[in-house]
């Protein structure tokens, strides 16, 4: 692995000096590496040329939309389906959850702002450059309950009512109006500073659709909580109806669920710890 590294890095870095390759993290799609902590390479399991140019022209776009630092491209390489990008400052924020350093409130607003320019781009250009997202809504709930039967074992038994209370509800009516968004905003993809009060970066766009923009709001709710999900729809400039907020609530569920599930099988164990403190409030 280090020597593909190396070689991806000689061919398009010539004269590049690496000092260090350290494996940072695997997921369903794509490994990552972290080059003399500065760099970060990551590669996909499948190489897709056409998907690797989209998304190389994506981040493009976002970083002019952005008002918070987003991942810039140093190089690409189609063959490989290898992206090479500035490695950010900061910590995830989902390792800093406890930390008495941390102070979610200051995060609101520029997270209000953040959604609001990304939400805000212009479709006719974003369409180009992502895919759109539209799983139905009844679909999403089948694939809830499915995985919540795999591990609902390891759900405390005071909380699984709530869990199957949601299960048994129809789902939301589905979206009228669909926007660009992040679609993955989980906390493990904000960067935050040491004094967990700036955001520092929002990364991995690997996922970034056209979509509901209850995708993005929902992970706020789900890993932040329902106090600073306010907070950060009070700093959005979009109204945010009942219905929205109805769509936020199932949406913040179901990914609860599929946390869970993915981190007590192939995915970090921390997956499914985070689900299971944030459960109650999430389904209360």
């Amino acid at each position: 692995m280090t020597g593909d590294i190396q070689a991806l890095l000689a061919r398009h870095l010539p004269g590049y000096r690496v000092r260090s390759v350290r494996r940072l993290g695997t997921g369903l799609d794509n490994y990552v590496s972290e080059v003399n902590d500065e760099l970060l390479v990551r590669r996909s399991r499948v190489s897709e040329p056409r998907k690797t140019r989209q998304e190389v022209a994506r981040l493009a776009a976002v970083r002019e939309l952005s008002p918070l630092p987003v991942p810039e491209v140093v190089f690409a390489d189609d063959e490989s389906g290898a992206i090479a990008y500035r490695k950010l400052a900061g910590t995830p924020l989902n390792l800093l959850e406890g930390s008495p350093s941390l102070r979610p409130r200051e995060l609101a607003r520029p997270l209000g702002g953040f959604l609001s320019a990304i939400h805000g781009a212009e479709p006719a250009r974003m369409e180009e450059l992502a895919p759109r997202d539209a799983y139905p809504m009844p679909t999403l709930l089948q694939d809830a309950e499915l995985d919540y039967r795999d591990v609902e074992r390891h759900v405390p038994v005071d909380q699984r009512p709530l869990v199957e209370r949601f299960l048994r509800q129809h789902p939301p009516a589905e979206p009228e109006l669909t926007r660009f968004c992040h679609n993955d905003l989980g906390a493990e993809h904000l960067l935050v500073d040491a004094d967990g009060a700036t955001i520092t970066g929002v990364i991995d766009w690997t996922d970034a659709a056209i979509t509901d923009p209850a995708h993005d709001f929902a992970l706020i709710y789900r890993d932040l909580g329902p106090e600073i999900f306010e907070l950060t729809v009070s700093c959005y400039e979009f109204e945010v109806t009942e219905e929205d907020r109805a769509r936020i609530l199932f949406h913040a569920r179901c990914a609860l669920i599929e946390d869970l599930a993915y981190g007590l099988s192939i995915g970090p164990r921390h997956y499914a710890d985070a689900a299971l403190a944030h459960l109650e409030r999430t389904f209360a």
